[in-house]
């Protein structure tokens, strides 16, 4: 029998992506899962982060860690999300700073670059969109930031073109460290994705009737099928306790259900880069609110008064 070479080393990190609103994280994530992408969340009791993508390059497994965009807070929900950002980038192994190229170092990234000091992995710095701005003012933006923060290594990218992806996937996936995936290769439940997009219509529930409907609602994905023509379709149910919480949730001639569904099936393709069917039902289910067993569900600590 001959001799087999030696199974390579595997290598599997979570990698950050930490920036302004819009400056192109989501983008970035598409180009670098290309097709080799799974979407997750964690287990909604430890989440910290949203796991976008996991991307495969030779014998890494690179887990993206896409972030909220990290802004001044002036609203409780900010204020969680900025956290939940932070958080992620404390947790991983890896952390990419994303920057603008043509807002370069504005009070937004003079503020990211000041936090992300404290975060004490490795930080790669990404320039994107650097298409849009003339080489001599990228090569001081990339200049001036490495003053104001040490980073291990910088990477000029267009995420929209996809120029310089390819150098930074291969960059990561060298950076992680070694290690056994922590994912399957070809294949994974669906289960946390219908638990993520349950907490995202929710969400959207408590932005639009945080006043009128505090916490008195909760929200399970009845179904979740891939069809033929690479879209999905999602059938959830929002329980209220009362029939007066449910003409609340509905609205005017279903004006309010619209509105919900139309932001949640939004940020739902966003997350999966597919088109999404999403179909609402409001029931009533009488002192839910009572039901430890909703709590766990929702990621929250049963109170015990």
């Amino acid at each position: 029998m001959a001799d087999s070479a030696p199974p390579a080393e595997t290598r599997c990190g979570f990698v950050a992506l930490i920036g302004a609103p819009n400056v192109g994280k989501s983008t970035l994530v598409n180009a670098l899962v290309g097709s080799k992408v799974t979407i997750v969340s964690r287990k909604v009791q430890t989440t910290r982060a949203l796991i976008r993508g996991i991307v495969i390059e030779g014998y890494s497994q690179i887990i993206l860690v896409d972030t909220p965009g990290i802004f001044a807070p002036k609203r409780r929900l900010d204020r969680a999300m900025v956290t939940t950002a932070w958080s992620g980038a404390h947790d991983a192994d890896l952390v990419c700073v994303l920057l603008d190229a043509k807002k370069g170092l504005d009070d937004e990234a003079e503020a990211i670059l000041t936090r992300a000091a404290s975060v004490a992995h490795e930080k790669i710095l990404v320039v994107n969109k650097v298409d849009l701005v003339p080489r001599e003012k990228l090569l001081a933006l990339v200049a001036a930031a490495n003053e104001r923060l040490p980073f291990a290594r910088t990477y000029l990218i267009s995420a929209l073109s996809g120029d310089g992806v390819d150098d930074l996937r291969r960059a990561l996936a060298a950076m992680v460290p070694p290690g056994p995936f922590h994912y399957p290769e070809d294949q994974m439940s669906d289960a946390p994705m219908r638990q993520l997009a349950a907490e995202i219509t929710r969400e959207k529930i408590y932005q639009q009737l945080h006043q009128e409907l505090p916490y008195q609602s909760t929200v399970e994905t009845d179904s979740w099928t891939e069809r033929k023509d690479g879209s999905i379709r999602i059938e959830q149910t929002i329980f209220v306790e009362r029939e007066s919480q449910r003409k609340i949730v509905l609205g005017k001639g279903g004006a309010t259900i619209k509105s919900i569904g139309a932001e949640a099936r939004k940020e739902l393709a966003d997350i999966t880069g597919a088109p999404v069917h999403l179909f609402l039902f409001v029931k009533v289910r009488e002192n839910w609110g009572d039901d430890p067993d909703r709590y766990r569900e929702m990621g929250l600590e049963f109170p015990k008064e």
